[in-house]
């Protein structure tokens, strides 16, 4: 498009790859600076479930993801280390695919359509101004007090999985197993550590094989843990936090990280990026200023968003609470009503 000013993306993950493909099928000028290299490993649950998907046909990926490999997840269950909820059907499929094939594909169609995309690049400054867009940044713990969160993911084979999606709770944390392309299972888990807990952690294995005895550790026992694919991930806040927050214009996890027990963060991110590209374009073509184009993607995100965040905090409390794990997991097997709304409600 000529005479469209350009758009500078800091970071190529998820929410910074769809909001350049988005820009380049508009015809706008985009840079992505991404400080990794593709392909690469990502501490991710692998799958999109909710309004995503609908962000994916819209932006014509969804050919691409099937290309990639991408299989659907038909049934979830949820187990703790004495209850467990038969397979359920999800209220709609979930698309499950690896990020270290999802980024890559991606990655390469935004440079099919024309977009620049700078690997090993770091993008330097605590604020972007105008023309820039943050699409990567984790919010670190803000009290002393507060919970240190801390991601664990590997790839594995030889598991013989009773659901398509499965979740397995502790005091520690959780772990969520899902079937991914190429007849693997993402293996990724969230976890706890206190301030002044001290220093004397379990290894990663042990982590994500769970506590002995429970439906975890004999789920794995026989497990092919594909050592290249572990990856770890610290520093990660999960409090709330609005889009108006942020005096730049942010998407993805950069606005926030909604727990990953709901298994909606690669959602929102492909969402984010969608909300952002109509206000974007506008400004590339002069039609917006950038306060404008920001205070509509602004108020977009946190519209959408607000009640989703909301009930995804309330549900992180309660699966985090010991007490309350073997309840929860009894009506959610029992009551059909509250299955289908713990899902709309957090999509």
């Amino acid at each position: 498009m000529a005479g469209a000013k350009r758009i500078t993306i800091v970071g190529g993950g998820l929410a910074g790859l769809a909001l350049g493909i988005g820009l380049r099928q508009s015809e706008v000028p985009v840079t992505i600076l991404e400080a990794g290299h593709y392909p690469r490993h990502r501490v991710c649950g692998e799958f999109i479930s909710g309004r995503g998907q609908a962000t994916l046909a819209r932006l014509k990926l969804g050919e691409l993801l099937e290309r990639a490999g991408a299989v659907r997840a038909q049934t979830a269950a949820f187990f703790s280390a004495t209850k467990s909820t038969a397979p359920r059907p999800l209220p709609s499929p979930a698309i499950c695919l690896s990020r270290f094939a999802l980024d890559e594909a991606l990655a390469k169609k935004f440079r099919e359509l024309g977009g620049e995309l700078q690997e090993g690049e770091f993008a330097r400054g605590e604020n972007f101004g105008e023309g820039f867009v943050r699409a990567k940044g984790r919010r670190l713990p803000s009290a002393k007090n507060d919970a240190h969160w801390f991601g664990l993911k590997i790839h594995a084979r030889n598991i013989a999985l009773t659901a398509d999606l499965e979740m397995h709770v502790s005091a520690r944390g959780y772990v969520g197993l899902c079937k991914i392309n190429d007849g693997e299972v993402n293996v990724c888990g969230l976890f706890r550590k206190r301030a002044g807990e001290n220093n004397e952690s379990k290894s990663w294995r042990e982590l994500l094989r769970g506590e002995p005895g429970s439906p975890l550790r004999q789920r794995l026992a026989a497990a092919e843990f594909m050592e290249n694919s572990f990856c770890a991930v610290a520093g990660i806040s999960l409090r709330p936090q609005p889009a108006a927050a942020h005096a730049e214009i942010c998407i993805g996890d950069a606005i926030t990280m909604i727990p990953p027990v709901t298994g909606n963060g690669m959602s929102m991110a492909f969402e984010s990026a969608e909300l952002a590209i109509e206000p974007l374009a506008a400004w590339s073509r002069n039609e917006k200023t950038w306060p404008e184009a920001r205070e509509k993607i602004v108020r977009d995100c946190d519209v959408v968003f607000a009640r989703r965040l909301a009930w995804a905090k309330w549900l992180q409390r309660i699966i985090l609470t010991p007490a309350l794990q073997n309840p929860l997991i009894i009506l959610a097997a029992r009551s059909d009503w509250f299955w289908r709304l713990a899902f709309e409600r957090t999509r």
